[in-house]
């Protein structure tokens, strides 16, 4: 990265340096929703059922790929914080050493998923009708965890360098790829056949073979911020051991996630299909209208990480609360013109399923108008993870799923005449709450004092020092 624009993200102005950052990876984002959107469209195009199978397998798939998904927010963390210090030797080592981890967590947690499918399906209670087109998709998918393990670590480690472009660039020719492979993997086309719902996760699974491909070229290349070679791949215990001590929270935090979809997959499967396929599209498109809040908390990350490493404690507070209130803004706009079109959106989907288009179009509007607090929380939860604070960030991962938002899902659900809008109102409620709380504790300033990147730091005095100063101990 150039010296101007990492002068820039270190001492210019705030609301430039994340407009820099953010309006790439927002992009990239909004294409990189365009695999799930464009599965979404075509296996509409099968019926209910074949959406409600997306619906389930889904969750299970975001669950394994959360378990590894703690080591690349440690390289991630780990690279901003090191090009903000000026250490760019280490930056390159810890981008061979994070793809090392990835690749082989990836193959394990892959395998264990292709293996465990059936049981997970029939632990989920999924319907005859649904079942073998979710086993089908989910196993494909499984296949191609590798894959997503490697592109997203690429992503990752690229914008803790500040590079956005690139992995944009990718994205974009990859989802132009999946657009033509969905249709034709899907229903057939001369001599190939048609997969049904299989073929739009075997298209996915092509595509980011690909983009895994050129983001393990661009590394070897080393053009752009990042430069590894075959030898930087020799295994250094010592950072596999720190990497693993600050990713553990990470991986602990997206699986608390994760296993909160299962469960509320879980409860949405105790209903019929047509709840089931309504929350799958309003999944699917809570996803997306979340993207720009992503965007910007991503941005966040990459400056409060790069300013930590540099000792601009005070900058970095002012970023995250600025990236909050544009995230906070944004959203609350998002929510209200959705609000107004909830029915169009969701008929896009499954234009002739008139009950699903009801139901879902009701899932959305009772949750849009909260969108907002969802900004407030990424933003937040970023700066945790951006300082090494990863233990904050798995607490309130825990608290959203396990203290607010299921416990609260479940009464509404399951005791209360709200029968399955009990569930659409666990999401706006839980959103609330969850950003008060996270902006409580990020006023209490415990997350300013942690430094990762300290060459003569023990991993295990990291951990402590997080711990006491969070309140744990």
């Amino acid at each position: 990265m150039n010296s101007q624009r990492q002068q820039q993200f270190l001492q210019g102005s705030i609301a430039r340096a994340l407009l820099t950052l953010a309006v790439p990876i927002i992009l990239g984002n909004l294409l990189q929703a365009g695999y799930q959107l464009t599965d979404t469209y075509w296996v509409g195009r099968l019926g209910a059922s074949a959406v409600a199978a997306v619906a389930i397998s889904t969750p299970v798939t975001f669950l394994v790929v959360a378990l590894g998904a703690g080591l690349a927010m440690a390289g991630a963390t780990l690279t901003s914080q090191y090009m903000g210090s000026g250490r760019y030797d280490l930056v390159n080592h810890v981008a061979a050493q994070t793809m090392l981890m990835v690749i082989i967590s990836s193959v394990v947690l892959g395998t264990l998923g292709f293996v465990l499918s059936p049981y997970l399906l029939n632990l989920l209670g999924v319907e005859a009708n649904v079942y073998a087109s979710a086993l089908g998709y989910m196993r494909v998918s499984f296949v191609g965890v590798i894959f997503v393990f490697i592109f997203a670590m690429f992503q990752s480690l690229m914008r803790g360098v500040g590079q956005t472009r690139v992995p944009l660039l990718i994205v974009l020719g990859t989802v132009l790829l999946n657009f033509a492979l969905d249709p034709l993997f899907i229903f057939g086309w001369g001599p190939i056949p048609g997969f049904g719902v299989r073929g739009a996760a075997m298209a996915t699974l092509v595509t980011q073979a690909i983009a895994a491909g050129c983001g393990i070229w661009v590394f070897l290349r080393g053009r752009h911020g990042i430069q590894i070679t075959w030898s930087g791949f020799k295994p250094d215990f010592n950072y596999i051991r720190k990497a693993f001590f600050l990713g553990f929270p990470g991986s602990v935090e997206l699986s608390t996630r994760g296993l909160g979809l299962i469960i509320m997959s879980f409860l949405v499967a105790s209903f019929d299909t047509t709840t089931i396929a309504a929350y799958g599209i309003g999944a699917n498109i809570l996803q997306v209208i979340t993207i720009p809040a992503m965007g910007i908390s991503m941005a966040v990350s990459t400056l409060v990480g790069q300013n930590m490493g540099a000792g601009n404690i005070s900058r970095a507070s002012k970023i995250t609360q600025l990236g909050s209130l544009y995230a906070f803004v944004g959203l609350t706009f998002v929510g209200l013109l959705v609000y107004m079109i909830a029915p169009h959106l969701v008929g896009f989907f499954v234009p002739d399923e008139p009950a699903v288009i009801d139901h879902g179009a009701g899932f959305i509007r009772i949750m849009a108008l909260a969108w907002g607090c969802i900004g407030i929380q990424l933003c937040v939860v970023a700066a945790f993870r951006a300082s090494g604070n990863m233990l904050s960030a798995m607490v309130i991962a825990m608290v959203a799923q396990w203290i607010l938002q299921f416990p609260l899902a479940y009464v509404l659900a399951k005791h209360t005449d709200l029968g399955a809008v009990g569930l659409w109102w666990s999401f706006p409620v839980t959103n609330v709450l969850i950003a008060i709380i996270s902006v409580c504790w990020f006023a209490r300033g415990g997350w300013k004092r942690t430094r990762i990147t300290e060459e003569d730091q023990q991993v295990c005095k990291v951990s402590d020092e997080a711990l006491a100063e969070e309140g744990y101990r």
